[in-house]
C-alpha cells in the first residue's frame, strides 16, 4: 500500500478533494501568504498579506520532492494541483513549476486561485500550461467584495473581473469559476444578480457554488442550507452547479505512520472524525483512538462547528 506525502515541505496528499476527485497537491507560498483574508477561510487570518509575486522557493527543490512523492504512489492521482496555505499565483516561478510537473507526469495539473492577480500579464501567461485554471469570485460589488475577502487595499474589484474576463479570452482549457456563499453576506438577490452578470462576461466553463462546511476563521461566516444553493443555482442556469461533499476513499497503507497521516489531514484543513475515516479508510474507532493520542500531546484540538465535531492542528504560540 503507498504512503501519503507527510514527510514533505511543498507537496501534500493525495487528498479527497470536492472538485478535483483524488489530489496531489503543492503548496508554493508561506503558510497564509495571501492577497486576500477572507472571513470563511478554514485554514485561519492571513498572516502575510501583499501583492508582491516572490521565488519562494527554489523550484528545483518543489519539482524533486514533487516526483520523490509521485513516485511513491501505486496508483496515479485524478490532478496534480497548485494549491495549499495561501495564493499560488504570488510564486513568480508558477509557470516553470507547472511545466516541470508536466513534464514528469501526464496527470492533469490544475491551480486553485482566488483570480485576484489576473489582471497581471505574467500572471495570465504562467497560468496557460495548466490544464484547469479554478479561480473564485465571491462578490460583484465592491462594498460586498470588501466585506467578504477583506483584500489588499490597492485591490480593485473592477480590475480583478477585466483579468477574470481577460484570461477567458486567452486561456483555450477549463476554468471552474468558485462562487463561495455565506448567509446574509454575499447570497442577497441584487448581489447574485450582479454576480450572475459578471460571470456572463467572464464566461467559465463551470459556476460552482460552495458554502462554507469547515470552520470558518469568522464565526459569522454562516453557511446556507442546500435549497438556498439550489435557488441560487437556478439562477445561474446550466452551467452551475453545488459542490457535493467529499467522495471516494484514497487508501491508508497497512505500515503507515497513521499518526502522522491523520496530522498531516488536519494540519492542511480541519477535519471531522468521519472525515477522516472515509478519507483512509480506517475504522471509525480507530480513528478516534488516533485523534485521542494526538490530543493528548497537544497537537490537536476540536471545535464544534454546525453541530459537528471538526479537528484542527495547534497553533504553537
Amino acid at each position: 500500500m503507498e504512503h501519503s506525502s507527510t514527510n514533505f515541505k511543498h507537496v501534500f496528499g493525495p487528498v479527497p478533494s470536492r472538485r478535483l476527485g483524488r489530489s496531489l497537491g503543492i503548496d508554493l507560498v508561506p503558510y497564509k501568504t495571501c492577497t486576500f483574508d477572507c472571513i470563511y477561510c478554514d485554514l485561519g487570518r492571513t498572516t502575510q498579506k501583499n501583492l508582491s509575486r516572490q521565488s519562494w522557493f527554489p523550484p528545483d527543490q518543489i519539482l524533486e520532492e514533487f516526483q520523490t512523492a509521485l513516485s511513491a504512489l501505486e496508483r496515479k492521482p485524478d490532478f496534480v494541483t497548485m494549491s495549499g496555505s495561501g495564493e499560488p499565483t504570488l510564486n513568480q516561478d508558477l509557470g516553470k513549476i507547472i511545466r516541470g510537473v508536466q513534464n514528469l507526469t501526464s496527470v492533469p495539473v490544475a491551480v486553485l486561485t482566488n483570480g485576484s492577480l489576473l489582471w497581471m500579464k505574467e500572471v495570465r501567461d504562467d497560468l496557460l500550461d495548466a490544464d484547469v485554471v479554478l479561480p473564485s469570485l465571491d462578490a460583484a460589488t465592491p462594498l460586498i467584495f470588501e466585506h467578504i475577502n477583506r483584500p489588499c487595499p490597492s485591490l480593485n474589484l473592477n480590475q480583478i473581473i477585466s483579468g477574470l474576463i481577460q484570461f477567458r479570452k486567452e486561456f483555450r482549457k477549463q476554468i471552474w469559476l468558485e462562487i463561495v456563499f455565506c448567509r446574509g453576506i454575499n447570497d442577497g438577490s441584487e448581489e447574485v444578480e450582479a454576480l450572475r452578470k459578471a460571470i456572463e462576461r467572464i464566461n467559465p466553463d463551470r459556476i460552482q457554488l460552495n458554502t462554507p462546511v469547515r470552520p470558518p476563521v469568522e464565526e459569522y461566516a454562516y453557511p446556507l442550507v442546500f435549497d438556498q444553493l439550489e435557488k441560487i443555482r437556478r439562477t445561474f442556469g446550466d452551467r452551475a452547479e453545488i459542490i457535493s461533499e467529499v467522495a471516494g476513499p484514497l487508501g491508508c497503507g497497512d505500515d503507515a505512520d497513521k499518526d502522522a497521516q491523520i496530522f498531516e489531514l488536519i494540519r492542511r484543513r480541519p477535519c471531522t472524525a468521519e472525515d477522516i475515516s472515509r478519507s483512509l479508510e480506517m475504522n471509525l474507532n480507530e480513528v478516534m483512538k488516533h485523534l485521542s493520542r494526538l490530543a493528548e500531546k497537544g497537537a490537536i484540538h476540536h471545535r464544534m462547528h454546525q453541530h459537528h465535531c471538526y479537528y484542527e492542528k495547534t497553533l504553537v504560540s
